[in-house]
């Protein structure tokens, strides 16, 4: 768990962050937006101590982040960046087992671990393990810097703006990969982002940041449902809203009895989704079938253009 209570940050007379408090619980997802010089990456990077509050304080499961020392604080939370911030003149493996080498593991031990990594993101070792940055695409070096971030098995995982920098194709790849890796290991993240697609797409929870104060902080349907500010309602933007709600709900939520002709949709995937499956398919239903693969029912054009009108 990570408390952030009454913390303020102020540079030269001017406050950046402005009495923010928040509660994000243990392995859930955290998304942080708003607009540029709102204040979101400077609450993050208080968060590892990059940047000292001016008051207020974080206690990580109980305990002040300022009560340890910053590097070995630093070496507990991982933290990666858009640019990805690889060590352009060491290999994979060797960017892998930066933190490791630091905390002292044992070679077998690190051996070990840049290999389970490199397999859980899809990089074959035997490939990918002696090449240098410059060698891999975009994509591959957002994976490594993510990787990176995790060699150490920190519960904590901050990042920022990590995915800015990748084509829109390569990006949806790397966010489905971030969820199905945090489901798998259970980390806390907490990502910064401008794009409020990517934060509804990924987030158990969304704090909203402007001008430095937190003006609202929940589970995403209740951005859309219930904004606290005008600025929130345009963010979410009104001529987006009704994606915004396909986006919250899985396909799950919107099976109607019946059969269907063409590629059968996991339950799992959002409305949203759904949706674009549909129009790209020139169908008007498809099948949805469940976890064991079994058919569940269908989910129809129909149905779902209901449900972005906000009508059940």
């Amino acid at each position: 768990m990570i408390e952030i209570d009454a913390i303020t940050k102020r540079y030269d007379g001017n406050t950046v962050v402005d009495n923010v408090s928040m509660v994000i619980e243990p392995h859930t997802v955290t998304v942080i937006v708003g607009t540029s010089g709102s204040g979101k990456t400077t609450l993050l990077r208080m968060i590892n101590r990059l940047v000292e509050p001016s008051s207020g304080r974080i206690r990580i499961d109980g305990e002040a982040n300022d009560a340890i020392p910053g590097f070995e604080l630093r070496r507990r939370i991982g933290y990666a960046i858009q640019g990805h911030g690889l060590f352009p003149h060491r290999t994979v493996a060797q960017n892998i087992a930066t933190v490791p080498t630091l905390l002292g593991w044992d070679r077998r031990r690190i051996d070990a671990k840049v290999e389970e990594l490199l397999t859980l993101f899809q990089l074959d070792p035997g490939t990918f393990a002696k090449r240098f940055p410059h060698e891999l695409s975009g994509g591959q070096q957002q994976r490594v810097g993510v990787a990176r971030a995790l060699a150490a098995e920190p519960n904590i995982l901050l990042m920022d703006e990590p995915f800015g920098a990748l084509d829109p194709i390569i990006r949806m790849k790397a966010q489905a990969d971030l969820l199905a890796i945090q489901k798998l290991l259970g980390t806390t993240i907490v990502l910064v982002t401008h794009d409020m697609d990517e934060a509804f797409h990924l987030a158990h929870r969304i704090a909203v940041m402007d001008k430095g104060a937190l003006v609202q902080y929940g589970a995403p349907a209740e951005l859309v449902n219930q904004p606290a500010t005008e600025f929130v309602q345009t963010l979410i933007g009104e001529s987006e809203r009704p994606f915004r709600l396909l986006s919250i709900e899985t396909v799950r939520q919107a099976v109607e009895p019946g059969t269907a002709e063409g590629q059968p949709l996991p339950d799992s995937i959002s409305q949203r989704e759904a949706l674009a499956q549909l129009l790209w398919s020139g169908r008007t239903a498809l099948p949805v079938v469940g976890a064991d693969g079994s058919v569940i029912g269908r989910v129809t054009l129909e149905g779902l253009s209901r449900r972005a009108a906000g009508s059940p």
